[in-house]
């Protein structure tokens, strides 16, 4: 029996279900991206959610802890690792990140629930910080065209690209943060499944867009439209800000926390050397997330019912 103070909640969804439902949802976007991209692709796609599979179940038979790859949290780690990473990525550089997202990320902090960061970003940032070069290795759609993949610079690099051609996805970009149709596909099965809610990646894409117009100066400033289907914005917002354990627990903390995903972000994206500030934003409201739930944090029990 377990003995717990109230509020009691009941859900009959697993942490197993949670996890099939976010693989689903990120199918449309790996799809998009293996089609565009070819098998190089692939390969980073496989490497990674074997590594990171791999690397969860070697750890906890080591440290002597319970097997935990069957609730699919390692698979999803892996697959959200590689929808970020470059086509032209070697496969060590994905066998190296996914490692670090399940060994020094999730696990020496106690495994999933206890981490205080999103895995795959913080992956993601060392891997960026660490192999600048192998993980710049953009190259247009090219596999169904018939022709050879050429490193290609992004839309944020300098590359041209339409509406259009930025909403499917034909330009060059990470595997998965490309094609913002199947993305948007992917956000709404999880609205659908009610597995998240529309604060987050609403609140997230508006701040972005607002303070990329209120900025002025950049690019693609006075075309909120246009900077949101550039870059990784609309992925993160859907995918990797919404996440559980590193997002805040009440509807305005969550509010809180989008708007300065958003405008850390575009501050990023319109000052930085790095022409895109998805994943530092995140990671760094990620580190806030403890203080939002703190002050927003409701005590039961209480005469008013107020927060502490």
């Amino acid at each position: 029996m377990r003995v717990s103070g109230a509020p009691h909640l009941r859900d009959r969804r697993t942490t197993r279900s949670l996890m099939l439902d976010v693989i689903i949802a990120l199918l449309p976007a790996a799809g998009a991206g293996v089609y565009l991209f070819g098998p190089s692709a692939l390969a980073v796609i496989l490497v990674s959610v074997a590594g990171a599979v791999i690397s969860e179940l070697l750890w906890e038979y080591i440290a002597k802890k319970p097997i935990t790859v069957g609730d699919l949290s390692a698979v999803v780690t892996g697959l959200i690792l590689a929808l970020t990473l470059p086509p032209g990525a070697p496969w060590w550089l994905a066998l190296v990140g996914s490692a670090f997202a399940i060994v020094i990320v999730k696990q020496l902090f106690g495994g999933l629930g206890d981490n205080f960061l999103n895995p795959a970003l913080a992956a993601r940032a060392v891997l960026l910080a660490s192999w600048p070069v192998g993980m710049t290795l953009y190259h247009a759609p090219s596999f169904f065209s018939g022709a050879d993949a050429v490193t290609s610079a992004t839309p944020l690099a300098g590359g041209s690209a339409g509406m259009l051609d930025l909403f499917l996805g034909n330009v060059p970009g990470s595997i998965g943060e490309v094609c913002k149709a199947a993305i948007l596909l992917g956000l709404a099965y999880l609205l659908i499944r009610r597995v998240i809610t529309w604060h987050i990646p609403v609140i997230y894409v508006g701040s972005f867009a607002v303070m990329m117009f209120a900025l002025g100066g950049f690019e693609f400033s006075l075309e909120p439209v246009k900077a949101v289907l550039s870059g990784s914005v609309l992925f993160g917002a859907s995918f990797m800000a919404t996440d559980y354990v590193t997002s805040p627990m009440t509807k305005k903390g969550q509010a809180v926390y989008a708007a300065g995903c958003g405008v850390i972000n575009a501050i990023i994206r319109s000052f930085g050397n790095y022409p895109e500030g998805t994943t530092y934003a995140i990671l760094i409201m990620n580190i806030v997330t403890p203080l939002i739930d703190r002050l927003g944090r409701r005590v039961y029990g209480t005469a008013t019912g107020g927060t502490k």
